[in-house]
């Protein structure tokens, strides 16, 4: 039996139904939520999709958990995974420079939604992350992102230093964000070419093994009492800095 998810919040839910990578095998509503606005888009597409659109309860969406469904759900096929290969050739549909994020370990949602979305704002060509001590893309992950999930190639892969590199093999820079005393500053080193920007977990960072398999390290710089930046946050400006530098190529 194929594994299914439920996909929740107005967003996330619109944008599984327009990017059509998931197969969707129903639609639910709260009563009470009006077919207006992102609403009336959903039930348009879903018709469109010719995907069953059921009103239930608002308690019967609730049992999803402790999380703001908006009263807006599918039931849909799993996160369809992908792999290096296509990453690559998605770059090469678009004629660009890959451009990849790649995440080392990382455990909260919260952050990798965070990642997956500006990722995607940034017109990043894929994700790589490892298939063991790593969150996947969940639903939660999908809520986060604002459904930006569905439009992002993410590969898992057993091993990320060996993936890392197959990418050095076909000429993608392999760039750690780490606040290392080597590091170089993000803002004085070229990101425009194929690039793959590595960020590690939250406390942690960068594994050995990981950060010595990449090309270069790069710091973000800091004047203030606190060390660290989160790591969506720290990953989100360097991603924007490579896309300011791309963008001005």
């Amino acid at each position: 039996m194929s594994v299914r998810e439920t996909i929740y919040g107005r967003n996330a839910v619109c944008e599984c139904l327009r990017a059509g990578r998931r197969r969707v095998y129903k639609l639910f509503l709260a009563q009470g939520v009006k077919e207006t606005g992102l609403v009336a888009e959903i039930v348009a597409q879903a018709h469109q999709a010719k995907v069953a659109v059921e009103r239930v309860e608002r308690a019967d969406l609730d049992r999803i958990g402790a999380v703001n469904h908006q009263g807006v759900a599918v039931e849909a096929s799993a996160y369809p995974y992908t792999d290096l290969g296509e990453i690559l050739t998605q770059a090469e549909r678009r004629d660009e420079p890959p451009f990849l994020l790649i995440l080392d370990c990382l455990e909260d949602p919260q952050n990798l939604g965070v990642l997956l979305r500006t990722a995607e704002v940034v017109g990043v060509h894929g994700i790589v992350i490892p298939k063991r001590r790593a969150v996947g893309v969940t639903p939660a992950v999908a809520n986060v992102s604002a459904g930006a999930t569905e439009h992002l190639r993410v590969g898992r892969v057993t091993n990320l230093a060996r993936a890392i590199g197959e990418l050095k093999e076909r000429g993608v820079w392999v760039v750690g964000l780490e606040d290392l005393p080597q590091a170089r500053l993000y803002s004085q080193f070229d990101l425009g070419g194929p690039l793959a920007l590595v960020v590690g977990s939250e406390g942690r960072g960068i594994r050995r093994l990981v950060l010595e398999s990449c090309d270069v390290v790069l710091r973000l710089p800091m004047r203030g009492h606190i060390g660290s930046l989160n790591a969506a946050v720290a990953g989100s400006i360097a991603l924007y800095e490579a896309w300011r530098q791309r963008e001005r190529q």
